[in-house]
């Protein structure tokens, strides 16, 4: 492939290595340069362009990335279009993430020009959730060097585990200064993290937290009505010996691992009994905050075998949080500095007068509110911190919320239009947040990876401002904007949305196309939810 400066005469048919302005008009990155394009550079006084010309065996950067994409797709696993020499991968089902690390290394090891960046290994994804991404370095690269690729990625290097339903069985142990109430919230906490794992509680028992009490209830138990027992002791294990363990094995189970490189989990305990597995849950686990417990049980439910070796290497990654309330917190403080990361403003503030009476954003679409899509939206994203703006109803749509990362703020001056909630959103978002998805609270369709796409066009284009999604010609929602027009957006008035703005100022706006309609489905009236879902709408109860 040739690359370099030559005569704007001499570039038709070549891609434009940097963005260019003729005129009025400006030709960016990636531009295939046809005649009339050379003819209105030359005509603004542009004598030269930097270009790529592929050679006759090169193929195009979004084709390598097409096809390389295509090879690494594993089961659970589905690709985008490739844009600007990027195909992102994505989840298709909730699941655990397999990589192969040898394998990517051994891709990302061929040539500088094919790369290959994934989530971790056993990172739990939802549908929708983008898990790696390739991406080709030059405009065009030869088609022997993707082949090479390809049979490397060929071989399994990427796929979902996917979470199979499991039947549990809990058993609870007492001290007499442990409340009942206590292991009431550890059951609902429990009873949370199966429903997200796609399983279930199917029987509880609580005893004494002595050796015999334990084995009792083992006995009492039928290894054939559940898949994995997990116990709560009253007190940590602290010892192969403990009650936990003995009973076990008394029992004629095995202690397969005691302890684990995972903090909070450190004390976690597995055994085996009956043909089930066992875990002896450490008392973070009464917690629904990620610890080491979640990543044992998450890789059971996945149908992963885990042995003493596979919890022995959690150490890498394993540091999850600090514990500030410990009497010695370990020494360190905060890294200050900019969120690589945009963070989410979603707007659920406004009377929806159109769809009447009700609230449209807690009108139940396809079983569950509106709000409550767009907020799994925003949690398959995974992007940095969520701001959703309240006004109308706020204490409604604050219970909805509840129990996500999102902070809520809210707009006493929602009334006033659009443009209030805009800047109450975008004012609460951390100072070191450097660019923001403005969302709408009634757009139940959109793609998670619609948001992954903005996010990395951003990342390749940082001279520009803002990033607006389009699908067959029509821009749609939500848009991506950097901070430094946020003073800006801020200072609409009424109802105007961000829309306006970047209308007038398209120099600085990124147009990325998308294959999802989602961008454009809002659902103003009670009708237009029926249609879309075949069945009646109407707002649900408060």
């Amino acid at each position: 492939m040739f690359f370099g400066r030559v005569p704007v005469g001499e570039a038709e048919g070549a891609v434009l290595a940097h963005q260019v302005r003729a005129g009025e008009t400006v030709l960016r990155k990636g531009h295939v340069l046809e005649r009339h394009d050379c003819v209105s550079l030359a005509a603004a006084g542009v004598a030269e362009v930097t270009i790529a010309r592929p050679d006759r065996e090169d193929l195009s950067e979004d084709e390598a990335a097409a096809r390389l994409a295509e090879a690494a797709l594993g089961p659970g696993l589905r690709a985008d279009p490739a844009f600007t020499g990027r195909a992102n991968l994505f989840a298709t089902e909730a699941g655990l993430f397999l990589p192969d690390p040898a394998a990517i290394d051994a891709f990302n090891l061929i040539d500088p020009d094919l790369t290959l960046a994934t989530l971790p290994a056993f990172r739990r994804v939802v549908p929708g959730e983008m898990v790696a991404t390739v991406k080709i370095i030059p405009f065009a690269v030869p088609g022997a060097l993707v082949e090479a690729g390809r049979r490397q990625l060929a071989a399994g290097a990427l796929r979902i585990a996917p979470f199979r339903p499991k039947r549990v069985a809990l058993l609870s142990l007492r001290l007499p200064g442990l409340k009942e109430s206590v292991i009431d919230k550890t059951r609902r906490v429990m009873e949370e993290r199966l429903a997200a794992l796609g399983s279930r509680l199917v029987s509880e028992a609580r005893a004494e937290h002595r050796q015999d009490a334990l084995e009792a209830s083992l006995a009492a138990l039928d290894p054939a009505g559940f898949d994995i027992l997990i116990v709560f002791g009253a007190a940590a294990i602290a010892d192969r010996r403990d009650v936990i363990p003995s009973a076990i094995v008394a029992q004629g189970g095995r202690l397969v691992h005691l302890g684990m490189p995972v903090d909070p989990g450190n004390l976690l305990m597995l055994a085996e009994w009956r043909g089930r597995p066992v875990i002896g849950a450490p008392g973070c686990a009464r917690s629904p905050r990620e610890n080491g417990f979640d990543w044992v049980l998450a890789r059971l439910c996945a149908d992963l075998p885990v042995t003493g070796h596979d919890l022995q290497r959690m150490g890498t990654g394993g540091l999850l949080m600090e514990i500030v309330s410990r009497p010695q917190p370990r020494a360190g403080e905060a890294r200050a500095g900019a969120s690589a990361a945009p963070g989410i403003v979603i707007l659920a503030a406004g009377r929806s007068t159109r769809f009447g009476a009700e609230n449209k954003l807690l009108a139940p679409f396809e079983g569950r509110p509106m709000l409550a899509h767009v907020l799994d939206i925003a949690r398959a994203a995974a992007t940095g911190p969520v701001v959703i703006v309240t006004g109308h109803e706020a204490e409604r749509i604050e219970a909805l919320a509840a129990g996500t990362d999102a902070r809520l703020v809210a707009n006493p001056d929602y009334r006033d239009g659009l443009a209030t909630s805009l800047r109450v959103g975008l004012g609460a978002l951390p100072a070191e947040t450097e660019a923001a998805f403005v969302m709408l609270g009634d757009m139940p369709r959109l793609r998670p990876e619609t948001l992954h796409r903005l996010a990395q066009v951003a990342k390749e284009q940082p001279e520009a401002e803002a990033f607006v999604p389009v699908h067959h010609g029509r821009w749609g929602n939500p848009v991506l904007v950097r901070r430094s027009l946020f003073a800006d957006l801020m200072a609409l008035t009424g109802d105007q949305g961000a829309r306006r703005l970047l209308e007038a100022r398209r120099d600085r706006v990124v147009e990325v196309p998308v294959e999802d309609p989602g961008i454009l489905a809002d659902f103003d009236t009670p009708s237009a939810i029926a249609a879309a879902t075949g069945g009646p709408a109407g707002a649900l109860p408060a």
